[in-house]
């Protein structure tokens, strides 16, 4: 193999690896908003603080799926 046949597959492995992070945070995201959602129709009275309480895991968990894209181009 030469140089750019190695250069090519190093980075479809980065791709690959950023696709298995992001993985985790999307099925997070999911069941986050989820629940939230059933919070709300169970007792709306407390539908800001269970926005609000959402908004702030939605940081936390996109946090999650960036440290993922570092993590790919810090270690090619």
């Amino acid at each position: 193999m030469d140089v750019t046949t190695l250069a090519e597959v190093s980075g479809n492995l980065n791709a690959v690896g950023y696709g298995l992070a992001a993985t985790g945070p999307g099925i997070g995201l999911g069941i986050l908003i989820g629940k939230t959602i059933e919070g709300m129709a169970r007792q709306p009275e407390v539908a800001g603080q269970l926005r609000a309480t959402m908004f702030l895991g939605i940081a936390f968990v996109e946090v999650l799926a960036l440290l993922g894209l570092v993590a790919g181009f810090l270690f090619v």
